[in-house]
């Protein structure tokens, strides 16, 4: 059996972006003005601030207004909650992403809960997040959103396959089998305590592994075929001196000869997160607009 196809999220995500700016474009002839997207980073954290840095030029790019507040690590709840009060009543701003993890002493729960639903376009609101159980429409989280499009690039359908999604969290585990239901595939979250969880993830058709450690998923629980999306991103300590080599939570040396189609890592879901929010910024803005989405 031939090695997998590499799905390229740089590829995927490069054209995705230029399908936003091509709506962004529409959208400013239609709408008469810019979608604007704000992102709220408090505090100093380093892999923050080159996130932050990353989505403001790639906002810019497609043609959107970029929007940062920066706040101070020691700012308190209530002058975060009014910041993000100001916003959603601000008509110039579709999106609010407040950049997580938050200080220690700030409450990221209420945080988020306090973003108008209709521009949380991190898809993380309890409203957002059931009208995507529910099937409603809804802004949906943008590393699970960008792991089913790179599904759907090696197989445009996804119906009826079983899909596997290792990991259970609100943030991807959770809504990535929600958008998997969505298309038809028959879904099974498994995690830390799932009993034989080898031989789960060797009846998926498709896996989903985001679970967080390193290489944890080996290349003998791989069914011959299937597709493999890596959401995981871990650094291996140094084997001597400099920094360790990324990894993801799937053993990648193994399993790409098992697979028919695995993501990378680095360079498969991380590339998507940011197309995915550029997108969910624009459908914001579209339906803020009362536009139809393309």
């Amino acid at each position: 059996m031939a090695d997998a196809v590499l799905i390229d999220g740089k590829v995927i995500a490069e054209s995705l972006r230029r399908e936003v700016a091509k709506g962004v474009a529409d959208f400013v002839r239609d709408a008469g003005r810019t979608p604007g997207l704000a992102v709220v980073l408090v505090g100093e954290d380093p892999a923050s601030q080159v996130y932050v840095k990353s989505k403001a030029r790639q906002t810019a790019e497609a043609g959107m207004r970029s929007i940062e507040h920066r706040l101070a690590a020691d700012t308190d709840q209530p002058t975060l909650l009014q910041l993000i009060a100001d916003l959603n009543g601000d008509d110039g701003v579709d999106g609010i992403l407040v950049q997580l993890p938050l200080p220690k002493g700030l409450d990221a729960g209420a945080v988020v809960e306090a973003i108008d639903p209709a521009k949380d376009v991190d898809g993380f609101h309890p409203i957002n997040a059931g009208r995507l159980m529910t099937g409603a429409p809804a802004l949906v989280p943008c590393t699970p959103l960008g792991c089913v499009l790179l599904a759907k690039s090696v197989s445009p359908s996804l119906a009826g396959l079983e899909a596997v999604v290792v990991g259970r969290s609100n943030i991807v585990g959770k809504p990535v089998a929600q958008l998997l239901l969505a298309e038809d595939c028959t879904v099974t979250v498994a995690h830390s305590r799932t009993r034989d969880l080898a031989d789960v993830v060797r009846r998926a058709g498709l896996v989903v592994a985001a679970v967080g450690r390193p290489e944890m998923i080996r290349g003998n629980w791989i069914k011959p075929g299937a597709i493999v999306i890596d959401v995981g991103i871990n650094r291996l300590p140094p084997e001597s001196g400099g920094k360790g080599r990324l990894v993801g939570d799937v053993a990648f040396d193994e399993a790409r000869h098992v697979a028919g189609a695995i993501t990378p890592v680095p360079g498969g879901v991380g590339p998507m997160t940011i197309a995915c929010l550029l997108r969910n910024t624009l459908e914001a803005a579209r339906r803020r607009a009362g536009l139809a989405s393309a």
